[in-house]
């Protein structure tokens, strides 16, 4: 649940972000600062700092990875979208007299989509990542939720004694890490084929 929430809602406000960047100049700089800015923090740590100031709750554990997500998405969309401004198409339309709103709906967003989606499938699988981590020391879900993190914390006590209490958990996380991943690159090489024939 908490995967999936940050992926939707990180590639969503990534995606706004990153469109508003890289279609408006005048904004670009400022709004790519502050993305630039919260991605020079590690992940992990930005979402330890934004929990120890917000409490344990699975609302803030959510809160706090698409912070330390976002960014990523957005600098993805305005790369993306400062490339599609460049197309002949988009010259055209301009040229034409097509509105701002409707070159963005009808050229860039179509054209975003596609890599959108791929880097959904890597926040989830990064996210699950980061709650498991921040449940494991204490600073994610409550220990009432279950999650892995959760587990693999209480199993620790017990792990000289009973090492499959953190081994088991940890290798089911680590396997639905990689089938996402996995998802993520067959994503990739359906949307664009000539990808995966370059590898």
């Amino acid at each position: 649940f908490v995967a999936a929430m940050v992926a939707i809602l990180s590639t969503a406000i990534g995606f706004v972000i990153g469109l508003v960047a890289g279609f408006l100049r005048g904004v670009d700089s400022v709004v790519m600062r502050i993305m630039d800015g919260l991605m020079s923090i590690p992940s992990l740590l930005l979402a330890i700092a934004l929990m120890a100031l917000t409490g344990a709750s699975v609302r803030n554990v959510i809160l706090a990875i698409v912070v330390a997500e976002t960014p990523r998405v957005a600098r993805l969309i305005r790369g993306v979208v400062l490339s599609l401004r460049d197309q002949l198409y988009v010259d055209a339309a301009i040229a034409s007299g097509t509105r701002t709103h409707m070159i963005i709906l009808r050229h860039i967003v179509p054209n975003a989509v596609a890599p959108l989606i791929v880097q959904g499938t890597y926040i989830f699988a990064a996210a699950m990542t980061i709650e498991a981590a921040l449940s494991f020391i204490g600073a994610g879900t409550p220990s009432s939720t279950p999650s892995w993190g959760n587990i693999m914390s209480e199993g620790k006590a017990l792990f000289q004694l009973h090492p499959q209490f953190v081994l088991i958990p940890a290798l089911f996380l680590s396997l639905t890490i990689l089938s996402v991943n996995i998802v993520g690159d067959a994503l990739r090489d359906a949307i664009d084929p000539r990808l995966a024939r370059s590898v």
